[in-house]
């Protein structure tokens, strides 16, 4: 492994890293197979056994090896049939799949984009149902595809895949959409992002809805918390997904060389990996004994979308909060009892943002606008229409006795 990961750091033609590993393999196998012999086998059985200690303990194990890692497995589509679904080039260079939910009511209001988490989990069926009620409300809404994920570009070197380039995306979107000021609503990961919107374009904004964001603060790592909400059967169930032979090998070449990864691991491959592992996370994303929404399996997410931000290989995230700081956007954070991300992940925009509000959901997850929590939907509506919210503003810098999360 050692030999096969130094190659790859050199090169991403996966027959040179397989042939190098393997090689190393049979070398030391040999090796060793010579040694015992010598060690334990009188002379004139040294040459039978040589060689059938090399069969048995390095051939044949470096043969299934080299079958199990390089066999693809079947693909399902990664992809989502979305009604009203079309594709936008915009300045960038990605081509996102974008879906327009046209306002239904008789006044017209600032149009919402609506940025989703993840990274590389798209849930545009999802989002389009849970942000249908806003049309009634007389906003235009848009939902679209993050890069690398559903029917949005993928990328050949899988280190493109970057907050930047998701916020330069969100701009270019935004542009050739020809909207002037939006609202953002972002969820998790795509908290995140539109937070970083915000900080680089505060004219084009002009209020922010986050819920469950992600940490603005590049040294919070809760987000790698989520497989500890798992009870324990899901989470051999998800662990035996990932640690099959050539889904192991791709993420640990992500951590040596994105791009040899991605040539071992195709898109439509990896893609289909990354939709199981989704799928076989998503109890996480609510409370505890929850019952979780009927739904068709998960689709549409981006294996290298997702993983390479949180790869070795990928650069520490740059600090928004500087930029962030003062500025008058008006800001709503929802926050559940049962989210996995750390407290501080929303007390941070609190105190970034002085026109911003938190609202604490008991009995909510991670996902709290799609567990069936009456109140978000509420609560959106109101800060929008700047009415009174329909709960008291969350003021303390400590977290609730009952939240769950991180501190």
């Amino acid at each position: 492994m050692a030999a096969l990961f130094a190659v790859a750091t050199i090169t991403a033609t996966p027959a040179l890293f397989m042939i190098a590993g393997v090689g190393a393999f049979l070398v030391i196998g040999y090796s060793g197979a010579v040694v015992v012999a010598a060690w334990r086998v009188p002379p004139e059985r040294r040459r039978a056994a040589r060689w059938t200690v090399f069969a048995a303990g390095s051939l044949l194990p470096g043969a299934v090896f080299a079958w199990a890692v390089s066999t693809p497995q079947p693909v399902p589509s990664s992809s989502m049939s979305v009604p009203g679904a079309m594709t936008v080039q915009v300045s960038t260079g990605s081509r996102l799949t974008v879906i327009k939910l046209p306002v239904r009511a008789a006044a017209s209001r600032p149009p919402i984009i609506v940025v989703h988490g993840g990274p590389g989990v798209p849930e545009l069926r999802d989002n389009a149902e849970a942000f249908a009620f806003l049309t009634d409300q007389g906003f235009d809404v848009y939902l679209y595809a993050q890069l690398g994920t559903d029917g949005s570009t993928r990328l050949a070197d899988p280190r493109g895949y970057t907050r930047e380039r998701a916020v330069a995306d969100l701009e270019g979107l935004r542009s050739r959409l020809g909207l002037d000021k939006v609202i953002l609503i972002g969820h998790s990961y795509g908290g995140e992002i539109a937070a970083r919107y915000l900080a680089a374009h505060p004219d084009r904004v002009s209020k922010l809805v986050l819920t469950s964001p992600g940490a603005a603060d590049p040294d919070d790592h809760s987000g790698d918390l989520v497989s500890s909400r798992l009870g324990n059967d899901q989470k051999v169930r998800l662990y035996a997904r990932l640690l099959a032979p050539r889904s192991l090998l791709s993420y640990l070449l992500l951590q040596v060389n994105p791009r040899a990864a991605h040539a071992f691991l195709p898109d439509a491959e990896a893609d289909a990996v990354n939709d199981m592992v989704v799928e076989l996370s998503e109890p996480a994303l609510y409370c505890r004994g929850a019952t979780l929404p009927d739904r068709p399996p998960v689709r549409g997410t981006g294996f290298y979308a997702m993983q390479y931000p949180q790869s070795a290989t990928a650069p520490p995230p740059s600090d928004p909060r500087p930029a962030l700081a003062g500025l008058p956007t008006p800001t709503l954070i929802v926050k559940g009892s049962c989210d996995y991300l750390s407290w501080r992940s929303a007390v941070t925009y609190r105190g970034l943002l002085p026109n911003s509000r938190l609202i604490y959901l008991v009995g909510a997850g991670h996902n709290v606008y799609q567990g069936g929590h009456a109140m978000v939907p509420k609560a959106i509506t109101a800060f929008l229409a700047d009415r009174s919210l329909p709960l008291p503003p969350y003021t303390a810098d400590t977290p609730p006795a009952d939240y769950e999360g991180p501190p």
